[in-house]
């Protein structure tokens, strides 16, 4: 997909001809509306609270993981951005929207949120993230490539944070980690 973007290829070149019929297909207030739920004024404060919630119940090592793996999002993103220096939908002139920082960051508030919380609120994870990643391309903020790369770097973060949180609790409950 990156490499599609790089070199201007076919993949590329469709996702421009699909974005062009996407745009403004929707009221744009309910595009505005979908997209800013991948602000991190939105994200972040669920995040939080899922951690806090965590902390308490004690799981202190789950909610570091969700809180590196947010962390992680913008030293993934910002260098791929820069890198890769593609041009918005909308701005043609501006570059560096590849890929989606706000699905990203959607992404991993929200699954952090629910694996933190609940296995049952992923749905709800997932609609979020969806809905956040459509209205982002429903608005020309980004092409689909875009927001499907946001998706799958995030699903290796979350990956890793999850892996991490497995060994540290597996560490924990054999007696093995070191000081909390």
């Amino acid at each position: 997909m990156t490499w599609q973007v790089l070199v201007h290829g076919p993949l590329a070149r469709l996702d421009e001809r699909v974005s062009r019929s996407l745009v403004d297909s929707v009221p744009r207030p309910l595009s505005e509306l979908a997209s800013d739920l991948g602000n991190m004024t939105v994200a972040l404060p669920v995040l939080a609270c899922a951690m806090a919630y965590a902390v308490w119940r004690g799981r202190r090592a789950a909610a570091l993981h969700a809180g590196l793996a947010m962390a992680a999002v913008p030293l993934l993103v910002v260098p791929l951005k820069e890198w890769t220096a593609r041009p918005g939908p909308l701005e043609p002139w501006a570059q560096g929207y590849y890929p989606s920082g706000h699905t990203a960051t959607a992404a991993v508030a929200y699954f952090g949120a629910a694996f933190l919380v609940s296995n049952r609120l992923v749905p709800v994870a997932a609609v979020l993230t969806a809905v956040t990643g459509t209205g982002l391309m429903l608005r020309g903020f980004h092409w689909p490539l875009d927001v499907f790369a946001s998706l799958c770097l995030s699903l290796v973060v979350l990956g890793v944070s999850s892996s991490c949180t497995r060994r540290s609790s597996a560490k924990t409950a054999t007696g093995c980690s070191g000081p909390s």
